[in-house]
């Protein structure tokens, strides 16, 4: 019996899965919620073809503004754009924004309410050549910590589209990040999806494996070996990690007992830590950690850089065998 959701991809493991990258969804969705609403308007500091915001300059060329690189200025802008009533949404690189204005946006946005949604390109190790220092890692850690903002991290490029079109329908501050590499399409128009729940995209019994963004797709990667060597692996993909949907995760670990967080981010203050606080409160468990430890990035292609970091689905696999080691099992 397959335990995958019925509305995954059905080619998910084949040898050739089709790849798109993120950042195409989030331009596609400005496309549609343009279409839909006249007070929506894309703000980007000199990069608007790399976050794919030039689909929407092309289409509407009235309501984008080049900021040029200025990110504390675009922030402001920004603010200052939804409270006097349009919906705003940042573009730029997540390391820019929201790396270089975190001031302005907890005063001038989250601090204001403002309705301003933040979008973080180039997320992740996986941006590859560009370096360290275009290779967000922390920007979970930094978004998470502010009040009255929304956290997401989309796993495919249909729920970067998906979460694209939900932010502008909600009212309120909320930041998203998404990558620049291709990646696997798991996700279909039809797979469930709502801001503040996670899915479960695998069910199993013997342990719990909370991912989010591309990684998902390691992570299911993994539970599909698992299954050859008689582990029953439950796959949750947690894309909003604020708010967070703490009794999908507490139902799932009550039942397998352990948890493997996996994500392409520091295990400080991203995923894994809002799992561990978690379960700390509610079901005390042992939990381990797939992601970046404590460490910058460097140049190199995207594969090479997520086998040496180790966030491939091997690494998964170890994380997962570790766990299953481990006492204390609620």
């Amino acid at each position: 019996m397959n335990s995958l959701h019925p509305s995954l991809q059905p080619q998910l493991f084949a040898e050739q899965v089709e790849q798109i990258p993120t950042r195409n969804g989030y331009g596609d969705g400005l496309v549609e919620i343009g279409a839909k609403d006249t007070r929506v308007v894309v703000l980007t500091g000199d990069l608007a073809e790399s976050t794919r915001a030039h689909l929407f300059q092309k289409k509407y060329p009235e309501r984008f503004i080049e900021c040029g690189v200025a990110e504390q200025n675009m922030m402001g802008v920004a603010a200052g754009l939804a409270l006097a009533g349009k919906i705003p949404f940042v573009s730029s690189y997540a390391v820019f924004v929201p790396g270089r204005c975190w001031d302005q946006l907890r005063v001038s946005v989250c601090y204001a309410q403002a309705n301003v949604k933040i979008a973080g390109a180039h997320a992740g190790i996986s941006v590859g050549p560009d370096g360290a220092t275009h290779q967000a890692l922390e920007d979970l850690a930094i978004t998470r910590v502010l009040p009255n903002l929304t956290v997401v991290v989309p796993c495919d490029y249909e729920e970067t589209k998906k979460t694209t079109v939900a932010l502008a329908r909600m009212t309120g501050p909320a930041y998203f990040r998404f990558a620049r590499e291709k990646t696997p399409v798991i996700t279909t128009r039809s797979t469930p999806f709502k801001i503040g729940r996670t899915e479960v995209f695998r069910e199993g019994k013997d342990v719990t494996i909370a991912a989010c963004g591309p990684l998902v797709y390691e992570a299911l990667l993994t539970a599909e070996h698992l299954a050859k060597r008689g582990i029953d692996a439950e796959v949750l993909n947690c894309h909003t990690l604020k708010p967070f949907d703490e009794k999908t995760l507490c139902t799932s670990v009550k039942k397998t007992g352990c948890c493997v967080t996996v994500e392409e981010h520091q295990i400080i203050g991203g995923l894994h830590g809002v799992v561990c606080e978690t379960l700390s409160r509610k079901c005390p468990s042992p939990v381990e950690a797939v992601g970046m430890y404590d460490s910058f990035g460097e140049s190199g292609e995207p594969h090479e850089l997520l086998e040496k970091y180790k966030m491939t689905a091997k690494d998964v696999t170890k994380a997962v065998f570790r766990v299953l080691k481990r006492p204390t099992r609620t």
